[in-house]
């Protein structure tokens, strides 16, 4: 699903982005419910990026990443932790592209998104190649994520995937 955004676009650097786990729901500019596997997915376009939650009979996950005022907590390359009885992976990548190969990167995961029917995106006002898109899937019974940061001005695309799956008990 494609939307554009009514709003400004308030997060207007890549290093601005912050990271952050199980922060309440924040106002969504747009919303798109999944039901992956059993497991319930709501996509969470922010004025300032994007929040997924995550519900499941074990539990709730809730990823923010946005730009937070006074967060502490700025965007890791990699973390890996446990969430309840859930194994949680992120990593975040920066893209750095030329205008031309900037143009062309959008376009291509602007229609990836958009036409695939777990994804959301979201297009600023401004710029066409300023937006925030988000695919969700279930593998394994892992429910996985990624998202994209556009970053026009700056020639730059933040990259995301998360991975929560259920922890698996030690063996010896």
């Amino acid at each position: 699903m494609l939307t554009s955004l009514k709003t400004a676009y308030t997060d207007t650097r890549a290093a601005d982005l912050a990271w952050a786990l199980a922060r309440e729901p924040l106002p969504a500019l747009a919303v798109l419910d999944l039901e992956l596997d059993g497991a319930k997915l709501q996509l969470r376009l922010l004025g300032a990026s994007h929040q997924v939650l995550l519900e499941e009979d074990r539990g709730t996950c809730s990823e923010t990443v946005a730009c937070m005022p006074g967060s502490s907590t700025p965007l890791p390359l990699g973390v890996s932790k446990r969430v309840g009885d859930w194994e949680y992976e992120f990593a975040a990548r920066v893209e750095t592209l030329s205008s031309g190969s900037f143009a062309g990167r959008a376009q291509e995961l602007l229609a990836l998104v958009s036409d695939h029917p777990h994804g959301l995106a979201g297009t600023f006002p401004g710029s066409p190649h300023a937006f925030t898109a988000m695919l969700a899937q279930s593998v394994d019974g892992q429910v996985r994520w990624r998202t994209w940061h556009a970053y026009p001005q700056e020639g730059q695309l933040v990259v995301t995937r998360t991975r929560v799956g259920v922890r698996m008990p030690a063996t010896l």
